[in-house]
């Protein structure tokens, strides 16, 4: 599918109030986001959706065959290097040029990393001098961030109590600590995320250069150049005076009729609300906070908003735009009411793919998703280009790419149909090939003609692939896991390993498997199964073989006599890949003992003793280093001596 560079505006969202909403609106095929004239506009057709959405649900509980309820809310000599590295690695991204968030970053010379509510920096070069720097505590739940030069930008969340423990927001700027929460803040209720920028010119003293607060939950990041794109996600406030079910009352719901009559009183009740309430209500504010700490309203502009002609549920997605090359601009905001989906980004384009909604499911009916594009060429600023339709779900941002002006797009495929041994009930079929995993089918596609894709072949083998890395134009490396079939044709789970493959696609009519290393028991686990930043491929030399680090964790039985939590498994694992030499492990760098000295299995959220990211760099010389990070702290040993690591660096461990 092509994004088109503009397309003709058509109606905005839902605008028709009815006092009983009619079966669920159809896929919209002409897709468009509408900036807001005017407030009035806006808020319009924030109340007109509020409405709809508000009596579909209610609608629901009209089957007295359905009480409603409360809703649930090795030994040798061991290198020394010094100057500078001659290459490292860093963070895995989808697209060359565009970075992602995570939350260890480093520039070949530093590493840093946030472990619990703290930012940590650490001098990484030369290997032996591998030390912990500086730290620096951040307000609320610090989860990714960004490096630029000597500017780290940190995203972390706070979460606020609403009044009561229900609808409508508390305080916004430093309320990590609000009526009802524990000492290490609150971790439910309205989110914000809060955009610290950390001046780390001064390794051992990192400052806060500037602080923002913007309402919503990070839906996803990325970096090109010095301009930050933060995708938000929020809940709109609901009046408070809204109720979701009539006061319980026996009879009530032994008499449909009456039932059906007070929903309907309910209903129009709550019209009544939403359409007294104002649009201030309805969405939150952002501040930013001065040097001073004084706090100044960053709030929207009613002509940020987008409002889709496509039926989505009630919400806010915002493109929030940070030029770290000017930093009093202050961020800019453009906003879309519906809900998140899917970011997948290049260095000029931004899309976001939500899904159709349905209000209920009825036969016939199939999953759509809509796609919006931004023009992101401007670092200030974020600009609507236009929308499209693909029928299917996203899953991840590896089902999009984009490539010569063409927006290419995997979906799986799902529709309700209803079931014929129960008349009163739908079956919902899905049409993906990854439905059912025992499996897993390379398939090679022909999309040298942008209108007709064309499946060419497909490669089916035990077990599954979670994650593929283009390793040359012919080559794919995956992470996956090894499931054999007994001799009934069913899993074999005792047989279950974490497995690595090469594939070779040189032929995409014949697609085959040329390398493979089985790693771990049936126990075993990567993070780099399920998140691509954990997966570290490196080839500074591509006349040499690769290098593959993972974060690897499995579990063994404790020796006689030890504690059971003396069994685990935790360390980044080394392997060559070579397309025409196979997959070779080359060893492991673990933190184990690290955990292990502390004498206890007590771990928390914020000291697991899992090894979750790596590092690697290579000197003048040729001689190449791992760094294994953990919440404990970073570890450094040469490649060909990794049972003699070099250096240690610890973090300060917080409760």
């Amino acid at each position: 599918m092509r994004i088109p560079c503009l397309f003709v505006l058509s109606i905005l969202l839902a605008a028709c109030h009815e006092a009983q909403p009619a079966a669920p609106v159809g896929i919209q095929g002409r897709v468009s986001l509408a900036r807001a004239a005017s407030c009035e506009s806006l808020t319009r057709s924030v109340q007109d959706t509020a409405v709809r959405q508000m009596r579909s649900q209610l609608d629901a509980w009209k089957d007295a065959s359905l009480a409603p309820g409360p809703a649930v809310a090795a030994g040798g000599a061991t290198p020394q290097s010094s100057g500078q590295p001659a290459s490292y690695s860093t963070t895995n991204t989808q697209v060359a040029g565009v970075d992602e968030a995570d939350f260890v970053k480093n520039d070949g010379t530093r590493i840093f990393v946030l472990s619990g509510r703290n930012l940590f920096t650490a001098t990484s070069w030369p290997p032996q001098d591998l030390a912990v720097a500086g730290k620096l505590e951040i307000e609320g739940w610090p989860t990714t961030m960004f490096l630029d030069g000597d500017q780290v930008v940190v995203f972390s969340s706070i979460w606020t109590v609403p009044p009561g423990g229900g609808a409508g927001p508390q305080g916004m700027a430093g309320a990590s600590v609000t009526a009802g929460c524990p000492s290490t803040g609150c971790f439910w209720g309205w989110s914000t995320t809060k955009i610290t920028v950390v001046d780390v010119g001064r390794l051992s003293a990192p400052s806060v250069a500037s602080e923002v607060y913007l309402p919503g939950y990070s839906a996803g990041a990325r970096r090109v150049g010095s301009s930050i794109r933060l995708v938000l996600a929020d809940d709109v406030r609901w009046p408070e005076a809204i109720r979701w079910w009539p006061p319980y009352d026996p009879d009530l719901y032994q008499h449909p009729e009456k039932l059906t009559v007070a929903i309907a009183a309910l209903e129009d009740a709550n019209e009544a609300v939403i359409r007294a309430t104002p649009l201030e209500s309805w969405f939150p504010k952002g501040e930013r906070k001065l040097s001073d700490g004084t706090l100044i309203d960053v709030g929207y502009r009613c002509t940020d908003f987008y409002l889709p002609n496509t039926p989505e549920r009630l919400g806010l997605v915002t493109i929030a735009t940070l030029d770290l090359s000017n930093p009093q601009a202050g961020v800019s905001r453009a906003s879309i009411v519906g809900e998140p989906g899917v970011l997948y980004a290049t260095a000029k384009r931004l899309y976001i793919a939500s899904r159709h909604w349905w209000w209920w499911p009825m036969a016939g009916q199939r999953d759509w998703t809509y796609l919006h594009a931004f023009d992101i060429g401007d670092p200030a600023s974020a600009g609507y280009i236009g929308s499209g339709g693909v029928e299917g779900r996203v899953g991840d941002q590896f089902a999009m790419d984009e490539h010569d002006g063409y927006l290419r797009v995997a979906t799986t495929t799902s529709r309700y149909s209803v079931d014929q041994t129960n008349p009163r009930s739908f079956r919902f079929e899905l049409g993906s090939r990854l439905s059912v995993r025992n499996v897993d089918p390379l398939v090679t596609l022909d999309l040298s003609d942008p209108a007709h894709p064309r499946k060419v072949a497909e490669l089916t083998l035990p077990g599954f692939s979670t994650y593929l890395e283009p390793i040359d134009e012919n080559h794919l490396l995956s992470i996956g896991v090894e499931l054999p079939l007994d001799s009934s044709g069913r899993p074999d789970w005792t047989k279950r390993s974490l497995q690595l493959s090469v594939f070779d696609v040189t032929d995409p009519a014949h697609p085959a498997r040329t390398a493979q290393a089985l790693v771990g028991t049936a126990w075993a686990w990567s993070e780099a199964m399920w998140d691509h930043h954990a997966f570290n491929w490196y080839r500074p030399d591509p006349a040499k073989p690769g290098i593959l680090a993972i974060p690897f964790s499995d579990w063994i039985q404790a020796a006689p006599g030890t504690p059971w939590w003396t069994g685990f498994v935790s360390d980044v694992r080394m392997f060559s890949v070579d397309v025409a030499a196979g997959i070779s492990p080359l060893g492991s760098l673990s933190l184990g003992d690290v955990y292990v000295q502390q004498g206890s299995g007590d771990w928390t959220w914020w000291y697991r003793p899992w090894v979750r990211r790596s590092v690697l760099a290579t000197d003048q010389a040729g001689s190449t280093f791992v760094y294994a990070v953990s919440d404990a702290g970073v570890r450094t040993a040469p490649l060909l001596h990794l049972g003699a690591p070099l250096a240690t660096a610890l973090f300060p461990r917080t409760p």
